[in-house]
Order: C-alpha cells, then sequence, then structure tokens
C-alpha cells in the first residue's frame, strides 16, 4: 500500500495519525517507515501492534511513567491494538540500563507480585479492550541452549559495549555479568515474537529497544518503527522524576495529596506536564500556550488546572473539585498561624536550585541533627506548602514564599537570597 493508493480522506487520516505519534517525542526511528505502516493500517483497515516493555521490579506508577502510557492510549484512539509486555522474565535479570553495578535478580514471586500491581493501575489511562498483556516468560523460559547460542550469535559483543553504560564500567574496571548481555536481546526477541509494528518507550531505553529491529531483521520480519519518549522531570524541575528522589507525583496518591504536590510543578514546566502527561488535545494545549505568552491567563491559575486535570484523570471530576478547595482554603486562604516567620535562605546553600530535606530542617532550626530530621520526616511531622514529605532522602527545590512545617508548631516562610 503506497501514499498515493489512499483517498484524500485516508491521507488526511494518516498525517493526523503521524502528527499525533510525534507529538512529544523525542525522537522517531524512522519517521519514514512509521508513516509507512501507517498509509498500510489506515489503506487496509488492519490495526498496528503498538509494543510497550515493562520491567516490573518497580511497580507503583507515577506521572512520570505515564508519558509512554499517554502515547499508547493515542494510538489505541486511532484504532490500533496495544501490546504490554511483562517482563517476568527479564525482570529476574533486571535491566542494566543506567546502572554501575550488576543488579540483583528477582525472584520469581517478586516479580509475579509486581506484575499484578501493574495490572491494576495501567487500565487507569489505557483502554483494556485494545490492550493485550503478555509475560515474556511464554516464549523465553521454553528456549532451549541451542537456541539461547543461536540468538547471541547474532550481535556482537562491540555491539553490546556501544552501551554507554557497560561502557562505563568496562572503563572503570567494574564488573559486568555475561547474563546481563542478554537482557537486550530478550527484549528484542519480545519484538519478534509478538511480531511488533511500533514500540514505545523512554529515552534512556534506545539501545534496548533498537536491539528490537535488529533482530527482527535477523528472523527475517519486518523491522519495528521506534518512537521515544523524553523522560519527565521531577517536582524539583531538574531530574528526572523518581521515587527515590522524593520528586514524583503517584497516581495511586490521595485526590488532596497528587493537587498539592502538583502546585509545586515549576512554572516553567506546566505547559510540559500538560503536553506529555494530560489528556489535553493539541488544540487545547496551543491556546493554553497562547493565552500564558499573551499574559491572559496567570501561571497561578494555570497550575491549578493542571493540578485539577491529573486527579481527574486518575480519581474523577468530583475527587478533583474536593481537592481543588481543599487546596484553596488551606493554602491560598492561609489556613495557616497569623504570624509565620520568614526565613531568609541562601542561594549558596543550593546546588543546581536544589537542596536535601534533611539539610533544610537543620538550617531553620527545626532539628537539630540530622538524626532528629530523619526522625520528624518518618514520623510524617514535615509538610511543604501542605504536602507531607515522607522520603528522608527527599530533595527539595525552594521557592519564595514556601511554607516549611514541622509538627502542630514550627512554621517558617522561605525567602529565597
Amino acid at each position: 500500500m503506497k501514499w498515493e493508493d489512499l483517498t484524500p480522506a485516508q491521507q488526511r487520516e494518516v498525517e493526523r495519525q503521524l502528527e499525533t505519534a510525534v507529538r512529544s517525542a523525542a525522537e522517531i526511528v524512522p519517521v519514514e517507515e512509521l508513516k509507512s505502516k501507517l498509509v498500510k493500517s489506515v489503506g487496509t483497515g488492519v490495526p498496528l501492534n503498538i509494543k510497550l516493555g515493562l520491567d516490573p521490579s518497580a511497580p507503583d506508577i507515577h506521572i512520570g511513567h505515564t508519558v509512554v502510557l499517554h502515547k499508547l492510549r493515542q494510538f489505541q484512539q486511532s484504532g490500533h491494538q496495544v501490546q504490554l509486555i511483562i517482563g517476568d522474565f527479564t525482570g529476574m535479570i533486571g535491566d542494566p540500563t543506567g546502572k554501575s553495578e550488576t543488579r540483583k535478580q528477582l525472584s520469581r514471586e517478586e516479580v509475579q507480585r509486581n506484575a499484578a500491581t501493574y495490572r491494576q493501575q495501567i487500565f487507569k489511562i489505557l483502554d483494556p479492550d485494545k490492550t493485550s498483556l503478555l509475560l515474556n516468560s511464554e516464549w523465553l523460559r521454553p528456549m532451549d541452549f541451542a537456541e539461547v547460542v543461536n540468538l547471541a550469535a547474532k550481535v556482537t559483543v562491540a555491539r553490546m559495549m556501544e552501551r554507554d553504560d557497560f561502557a562505563k564500567r568496562f572503563q572503570a574496571g567494574q564488573a559486568i555479568s555475561v547474563h546481563e548481555f542478554f537482557y537486550p536481546l530478550m527484549q528484542g526477541m519480545d519484538s519478534v515474537v509478538s511480531r511488533t509494528d511500533i514500540e514505545i518507550g523512554g529515552t534512556d531505553q534506545k539501545f534496548n529497544i533498537l536491539m528490537g529491529r535488529t533482530l527482527q531483521k535477523e528472523y527475517g520480519a519486518e523491522p519495528q518503527a521506534v518512537v521515544l519518549m523524553p523522560l519527565l522531570e521531577g517536582l524539583d524541575g531538574i531530574r528526572k522524576m523518581s521515587k527515590s528522589l522524593g520528586n514524583y507525583i503517584g497516581i495511586d496518591e490521595a485526590p488532596d495529596e497528587m493537587y498539592g504536590k502538583t502546585m509545586s510543578v515549576p512554572d516553567e514546566l506546566m505547559l510540559r506536564y500538560f503536553e506529555m502527561a494530560t489528556d489535553l488535545s493539541n488544540e487545547e494545549l496551543a491556546e493554553l500556550e497562547r493565552s500564558l505568552d499573551s499574559g491572559a491567563a496567570h501561571p497561578r491559575d494555570v497550575k491549578m488546572r493542571l493540578a485539577h486535570t491529573l486527579v481527574r484523570m486518575y480519581h474523577g471530576a468530583e475527587a478533583a473539585g474536593s481537592a481543588q478547595r481543599h487546596f484553596v482554603t488551606v493554602f491560598q486562604q492561609r489556613a495557616l498561624p497569623e504570624q509565620i516567620e520568614t526565613y531568609s535562605l541562601a542561594a549558596a546553600e543550593l546546588k543546581n536550585g536544589t537542596l536535601k530535606l534533611v539539610r533544610l530542617l537543620t538550617l531553620l532550626g527545626f532539628a537539630e541533627t540530622n538524626s532528629e530530621a530523619r526522625h520528624s520526616i518518618r514520623q510524617g511531622a514535615v509538610k511543604l506548602n501542605g504536602i507531607k514529605l515522607e522520603e528522608q532522602a527527599a530533595e527539595v527545590s525552594p521557592q519564595d514564599g514556601d511554607i516549611i512545617q514541622v509538627g502542630k508548631r514550627k512554621f517558617a516562610r522561605l525567602n529565597l537570597m
């Protein structure tokens, strides 16, 4: 099926789907093949298989994880079928991407328990009727040793060492176990077996995903196109969203918590969050950007819309309205002590705009030692702008006017110098 074989209406549909596919994408590999697959699908009426591989080692989904899920949802809305490959077999090795040492292997029971949690969360975004959940143990576990050797023979060690993390570890004299080389090979086999047309993933997964193209060619199949999505920055506005860094918004968090956390998103990232993590249309996003640029919309109001949108997506419209009213009452209307001492925070205390929460508490005099500060955090006594902070290793991105609270009696308003 070629472009010129399509009717004008079909050509417009291909252009629409292509525009949607590239929205927010960091890279398409290659664009020509992606368009060719869309042309064939629209022309024949046969939906494409869109794949996402999930490593079930960290099953609690946060807003950063949803970037690729929203892209999958967009393909579903165009009539395509999503294949979620839960790596219950590859998860027992662990993805070495970005790791400086060999990862601990998960037990089969741990992997299955985490995979079950994924199932509960992903359908808050994806259409279950257009989603296939597959476990890669179904085809990887039965492979005999001869098949494994044949698979390994299709890729050179030099190719594997192109991976930045492997190269750095090798140069630093750090151990690289042979079994780690099999992770991208197994992920590539997932694409071969499931006959993937398009694979979605984060930019940090580029090597693994491109391995799918390599192996599909080796096994005589048409190579998949690749849509790589950027990694969403967390609440600190600098590093990627991560639960371990405490800069995340979890999709299972309580509505008030989710709303309040969203209100701490840096102003310059609001449109990026709207674009990558919400269901706003291209037209709505463009109008929002125009309103901000012209000054017709106040950044605070836009951020409240972002917070309301995220809560509505995961908890419903009623919960979103309730969370917004709670935020206005508690924070905007300052249901706080009338007199709050202002603390001037020197810019020299910040590193790349961030500061460890433990350090902030000791600077404020809210804790005499780091140990006491960690104890307060562990007890759930610490809040930033009304939002409880419970990660002892969390780093914050202080802004003028932020309210830090410890317990019921200690308050401070920050003034950046």
